[in-house]
C-alpha cells in the first residue's frame, strides 16, 4: 500500500496471549545471551502472494500505458490446476490473491454496468487495487465474462482448495477510492457514507470526514496517463463537500504525493480534535466493515491481509477480529504494520495472528544483501523487536510494495536471496512469504506507465511480468522458457521452501544462536557469516549462510557445549550432518567451505 505515496484450517489464535510465553523448565536460563526464553508456536505458513491482475497474463507487448486489450490481463481462470499444482510443489501452503476486490479503473465495463472512472482519481489505466470501488464486488478485469466474474472467483477459491491450498485475500480498512459505490451489495446493506451527515466534520456515525463548504481539488500537477487522455480527464472531479484524503490529509486540496485518489474511513477518531475517539455506541463503519469481511468469509476465504492495520484504531481490530472468528474459527488475519514499538499492542490487543516484519527483519537483511549492515541486524530482531512473539511475525523479501531483488535499485542479482532469505524461512516458527517471480529472478524493468522505473512490478497498469512468463509459458507452467540460473533458483525456492514446511525443527524448534561460539573463528567473519540453531527434541537442525557477494570462508563451525546442552545432545558423540538443500552426502564434521552467497541447513543425527 505504500506505493500509493506516489504513485487454514489454521490454528485458531483468538484468545492466545503474549505477555506470558509458556516457559519450557528444560531449557536454558533467559540469561543466556545466546537465546531467549520464548517457547516457539508452529506457524510455519508459507504465502505464495501473486497479483491477480498480472499472474496470468500470457501477452508480452508491455506498451506503456497500454490497455486492457493492448498489453492483457491476467484472469481467475489463468490460475489453472496445473499452476495450483506447480506452486503446491514449492512448499507452499497458502495463497494470497492480491487486488480482487473491485477498485476504480480506466477500463470501461458500461456493458456490464460498470462505467470507467474519471482518470482525474484514478492511479494507473488499470488502477490501484487498493482504490476500493465496491467492498462487495470483485474487478471485472479478472473475469472471462465479466457477468461472472463472483462465480470466477468462487470456482478459484475451490480449486485453490482441492489443490490443499488455503486462501487469503485483500481487506482494505482505511480509505476507499472518492468513486466508491457498491452496485453488489447484498438486500438490505446501507452503502457507505448513504446517511451521513455531510454538514459536519466529523460524526459518530458519519462513515467519511468531510470540509463542510470546499470542494475537492484533483492535484494541478497530475498527469494520468502522460501523453495519453484519460476518460474524462479535465483536471477537475466533482466532490463537494470534499471528504478528508485516505493518508489523514485533512484538506481539499491534497498534493500529487498524497493518496488522492482515496478518501479516508472514520472510525470514531476525531482527528481534527485531538484525535479524541467516540467508539461507544460502536461506530457505524465498525459494524459496516465487520458485515464486509462475514461476506468475504461466506465465500470460503481462509483469512485476510488487512492493509495499512495501524492507520485504523487498535480498539477496532480488537473487536472485529473476534466477532470474525465467531463465524468462522480458523480465519487468519495478517496486518501490514510497520511500527515495532506497537507490534505487541498489534498482537495482543489488536488479536492479530500475523504481522509484516519489514522494519526490522526485512531492513536488515536488505542492507545485508546490498553490501550493507550487519548480521548483527539479525540479532536485534530475535532478541529485541520481537521477542517472545517471533511465531507472529510474516518474513519475506519482496511483496507488491517492495523493490525486486533482482532490479538495479535493489540488490542487482537475485542470487544475493539465497542467504537472506534461507534466514527469512528458518530463523523463526513464523510464516514466510514469496512473492509471483521472485523465484525466477523478474527484475521488474521498465516504466510501465503510472508506474514508474522503479524496481517494482506495477499495481496499477496492465503488463506482461516477462520472466515469470517464461515460467508460465502460455499457460503451460512448465518453466520451459527459463535458463539455466533461472531454473537453478527456482528449484532453491522449492527446496528451502519444502525444508521449512516439512520440518518440525524450523516449524516449531527452539532457537540458539552460535555467533558468540563462532566470531574468534579464524575464518568465521560474523560481519558476513551467520549461523543458529533451531531444534526439538526430536530433530536438531543448523543454519549456516554467507551473506558475502565477493568472498568464499572456509570456518569449521563450533557449536558450543551450552548449545549442545540445549538440544538434548552430548558432546561426547559424533554426529552427521545432512544437508537438506542438496542432494549431497552426509558430512561428519562442519569445517565448511562457504561459497559467496551461499546457504546450508544441516539436519544434525547421531552417527
Amino acid at each position: 500500500m505504500k506505493k500509493l505515496l506516489l504513485a487454514s484450517s489454521l490454528l485458531t489464535l483468538a484468545a492466545f496471549s503474549l505477555p506470558n510465553p509458556p516457559v519450557d523448565k528444560k531449557h536454558p536460563k533467559a540469561t543466556d545471551p545466546n537465546t531467549t526464553a520464548e517457547v516457539p508456536q508452529d506457524h510455519k505458513l508459507v504465502i505464495y502472494q501473486l497479483m491477480t491482475r498480472l499472474f496470468g497474463n500470457k501477452v508480452a507487448l508491455n506498451k506503456p500505458y497500454g490497455t486492457i486489450g493492448e498489453n492483457g490481463c491476467g484472469k481467475f481462470n489463468d490460475i489453472t490446476d496445473k499452476a495450483l499444482d506447480e506452486i503446491k510443489k514449492m512448499g507452499v501452503s497458502h495463497v494470497w490473491y492480491t487486488g480482487v476486490i473491485e477498485h476504480a479503473t480506466m477500463t470501461d465495463y458500461t456493458a456490464a454496468g460498470i462505467p470507467a472512472d474519471d482518470a482525474d482519481v484514478v492511479k494507473g489505466r488499470a488502477g490501484s487495487p487498493y482504490a476500493i470501488k465496491d467492498y462487495y464486488d470483485v474487478a471485472p478485469d479478472l473475469a472471462v465474462v465479466v457477468k461472472n466474474r463472483m462465480p470466477e472467483y468462487e470456482a478459484l477459491i475451490k480449486r485453490t482448495h482441492d489443490h490443499g491450498l488455503k486462501v487469503i485475500m485483500d481487506f482494505i480498512p482505511n480509505h476507499l477510492a472518492r468513486s466508491y459505490k457498491s452496485d453488489a451489495k447484498p438486500l438490505g446493506v446501507v452503502d457507505l457514507g448513504a446517511n451521513d451527515d455531510k454538514t459536519k466534520a466529523f460524526a459518530l456515525n458519519n462513515n467519511f470526514y468531510y470540509l463542510p463548504g470546499k470542494s475537492f481539488v484533483v492535484p494541478a500537477n497530475y498527469n494520468p496517463l502522460g501523453p495519453l487522455k484519460g476518460p474524462r480527464e479535465d483536471g477537475k472531479y466533482t466532490e463537494t463537500p470534499a471528504k478528508a484524503t485516505g493518508n489523514d490529509v485533512f484538506s481539499e486540496a491534497p498534493s500529487i504525493n498524497d493518496w488522492f485518489e482515496t478518501v479516508k474511513l472514520n472510525y470514531g477518531v476525531d482527528y481534527v480534535n485531538g484525535r479524541k475517539t467516540y467508539f461507544s455506541p460502536v461506530p457505524d463503519t465498525w459494524k459496516k466493515m465487520r458485515d464486509i469481511l462475514v461476506f468475504w468469509a461466506g465465500k470460503n476465504v481462509d483469512g485476510f491481509r488487512c492493509d495499512m492495520v495501524e492507520m485504523v484504531p487498535v480498539e477496532f481490530w480488537a473487536w472485529v477480529i473476534p466477532e470474525l472468528k465467531k463465524v468462522k474459527p480458523g480465519l487468519v488475519f495478517i496486518g501490514e504494520a510497520y511500527n515495532p514499538k506497537e507490534y505487541k499492542t498489534y498482537l495482543e490487543k489488536g488479536k492479530f495472528d500475523y504481522l509484516y516484519d519489514k522494519v526490522g527483519l526485512y531492513d536488515g537483511l536488505r542492507r545485508l544483501m546490498t553490501g550493507g549492515g550487519t548480521t548483527e541486524d539479525i540479532t536485534k530482531v530475535w532478541k529485541e523487536e520481537s521477542n517472545g512473539f517471533s511465531s507472529h511475525m510474516l518474513r519475506f523479501l519482496e511483496n507488491h510494495d517492495e523493490q525486486r531483488i533482482a532490479s538495479k535499485d535493489f540488490a542487482g542479482d537475485a542470487m544475493r536471496a539465497i542467504p537472506a532469505m534461507t534466514v527469512s524461512a528458518t530463523l523463526s516458527s513464523g510464516p514466510v512469504m514469496l512473492y509471483f517471480g521472485q523465484e525466477v529472478a523478474e527484475p521488474a524493468n521498465g516504466s510501465e506507465g503510472f508506474s514508474s522505473e522503479d524496481g517494482r512490478t506495477t499495481i496499477f497498469d496492465y503488463w506482461g511480468v516477462p520472466e515469470h512468463q517464461k515460467w508460465l509459458n502460455q499457460g503451460k507452467f512448465d518453466g520451459a522458457k527459463l535458463s539455466p540460473d533461472q531454473v537453478k533458483l527456482r528449484s532453491f525456492y522449492s527446496r528451502l521452501l519444502n525444508a521449512a514446511s516439512t520440518n518440525e525443527a524450523i516449524r516449531k524448534g527452539r532457537f540458539y544462536e552460535l555467533q558468540d561460539a563462532n566470531n574468534l573463528g579464524k575464518e568465521y567473519n560474523q560481519r558476513h557469516l551467520y549461523a543458529y540453531l533451531r531444534y526439538t527434541d526430536k530433530q536438531q537442525v543448523l543454519v549456516v549462510v554467507n551473506f558475502s557477494a565477493d568472498k568464499t570462508y572456509h570456518p569449521t563451525i563450533t557449536i558450543s557445549a551450552e548449545a549442545m546442552e540445549a538440544m538434548g545432545l552430548s558432546s561426547k558423540k559424533f554426529y552427521t550432518y545432512t544437508n537438506l538443500l542438496a542432494d549431497e552426502e552426509p558430512r561428519n564434521a562442519l569445517n565448511l567451505t562457504l561459497d559467496p552467497l551461499s546457504a546450508y541447513v544441516f539436519e544434525i543425527k547421531p552417527r
